[in-house]
């Protein structure tokens, strides 16, 4: 029993060290292989038929082209030992006359016969010639005798030299009676009907692919806010739904966002009917601290109601356009100096970028808002790199803790230690400017500024 569980315990081992294997190999290739959709099915489609090539293109030349140059020089051989054979058993007239007539007639070789001469000095081999290995193979075998051949002298002919007792019997015979010198075109054609099916699959592959890009594409739109304009759904019956899914989705939020804009559009009316009813009272009261009081209370109740109504109806109405970004933060900075700060603004990089302008001024408002209220000293950088915008807002306030900058962002929520809540504030600023980043398709960051307080960066494509 111990010895089976001893097994048990190998087969668990081996198994779980092969699938730690396999996980790396995993990783290793997916940090190299393309992340697109179009690329990787791209490479499944290559790689078998790569794979596959390579395969037959060994196969052929091992059992194919191999062994016909094998058996075209087995023969070449053969011929030229015949002749030997005949020219040492049947003497002839000394120029061998008649034997040159026979090889030339009825083989298709020509015969020379050298007198009193020596084998020519081996010459260099070439790198990769089954012609050369598989001709001096059959000659050794059949005619045993020394022999020199060249096989790449002359391209159309080979010369196959054999030393007898006194002469040379010199051959000369086409290379293709030696060599499978067709075997090319099969490789050709192999290759070339592979490349024309995979310019076809490729053309349908991108018409399969560009569905999916499409639905991507207005997914992203319509989170970004912007309008998603002729778009259908199309391709593949599993994109098509994927389509109709999105359309489907995206009219249910709209609706919904339509409903609750048209009922908080009641809700403030009617708020603000009865604030103003309580302004026409106070006006009547007479003047005093109480009254004084009271108008400010309604004030404030009038300031939170409006950044109530702008949390949750958002700026969703608004299409978008070209925003000049530098612009936008001069006038900023000098909003916030004629608050009483000390505020500078800067921007590196194209200015002009398409976002919905008024969301994003009120977004980076919020942030300055927010650095006017708790610090003297601000600064507005900007920055337009490729792909994204960036724009930070600075202060030399008391700063938030690293810890809890995430929380900032709740609806509602103001920190005790950090920030005073008796400044009339909502606690909304940060969250409404958050959201509308969202909308863009970024987002906000919150670190320590140089400066001693908050940096605030908001980065959204550009």
């Amino acid at each position: 029993m111990t010895s089976i569980d001893a097994g048990l315990r190998g087969i668990r081992s081996a198994f779980s060290r092969i699938g730690s294997a396999y996980g790396r190999f995993g990783t290793f290739m997916n940090a190299r292989l393309p992340k697109g959709l179009y690329a990787r099915t791209l490479l499944i489609l290559l790689i078998p038929i790569v794979l596959l090539q390579s395969v037959l293109t060994f196969v052929f030349l091992e059992r194919h082209w191999n062994l016909v140059t094998q058996r075209l020089s087995a023969a070449v051989s053969r011929d030229i030992a015949a002749l030997i054979d005949v020219y040492e058993k049947y003497p002839q007239a000394k120029d061998a006359a008649l034997l040159r007539k026979i090889a030339a007639e009825r083989l298709s070789l020509t015969v020379e016969l050298l007198p009193d001469a020596d084998l020519p000095p081996p010459g260099p081999k070439p790198f990769f010639s089954p012609l050369d290995s598989a001709l001096s193979r059959e000659i050794g075998g059949l005619i045993q005798r020394p022999f020199w051949i060249d096989t790449v002298g002359n391209s159309n002919v080979i010369e196959v030299r054999i030393k007898l007792d006194k002469n040379v019997f010199r051959v000369f015979a086409p290379r293709n009676y030696a060599y499978a010198s067709n075997s090319h075109i099969f490789i050709i054609w192999m290759f070339g009907t592979s490349l024309v099916l995979v310019a076809i699959s490729i053309l349908f592959l991108r018409n399969q692919i560009k569905p999916i890009q499409q639905l991507a594409e207005a997914a992203e739109a319509f989170g970004k806010g912007r309008e998603v304009a002729n778009f259908r759904p199309r391709g593949a019956t599993e994109v098509r739904r994927a389509a109709a899914a999105f359309l489907e989705m995206k009219r249910r939020i709209e609706r919904q966002i339509e409903q609750r804009t048209t009922m908080l559009a009641g809700v403030s009316h009617d708020m603000r009917t009865v604030l103003t009813r309580f302004k026409l009272e106070l006006a009547l009261l007479p003047e005093g601290p109480e009254a004084e009081a009271m108008r400010r209370d309604v004030d404030e109740l009038n300031t939170m109601l409006e950044a109530y109504l702008s949390f949750a109806r958002g700026e969703s109405g608004e299409g978008p356009g070209m925003l000049d970004a530098a612009e936008m933060l001069k006038d900023l900075a000098a909003d916030a100096e004629r608050q009483g700060r000390k505020a500078t603004a800067s921007f590196a990089g194209p200015p002009i970028v398409q976002a919905r302008k008024e969301a994003l001024r009120r977004c980076v408002a919020n942030l300055v808002a927010n650095a006017i209220r708790y610090g003297k000293n601000i600064a507005l950088t900007g920055k337009r790199e490729p792909r994204w915008l960036e724009i930070s807002v600075e202060d030399d306030g008391p700063g938030i803790p690293a810890d809890r900058r995430e929380e900032v962002f709740r609806p509602f929520l103001r920190l005790d230690a950090s920030r005073n809540q008796n400044q009339g504030n909502s606690g909304l600023g940060l969250s409404i400017a958050r959201d509308i980043a969202i909308a863009h398709g970024g987002d906000i960051f919150l670190s320590d500024s140089p400066m001693g307080g908050l940096r605030a960066t908001v980065r959204i494509p550009a």
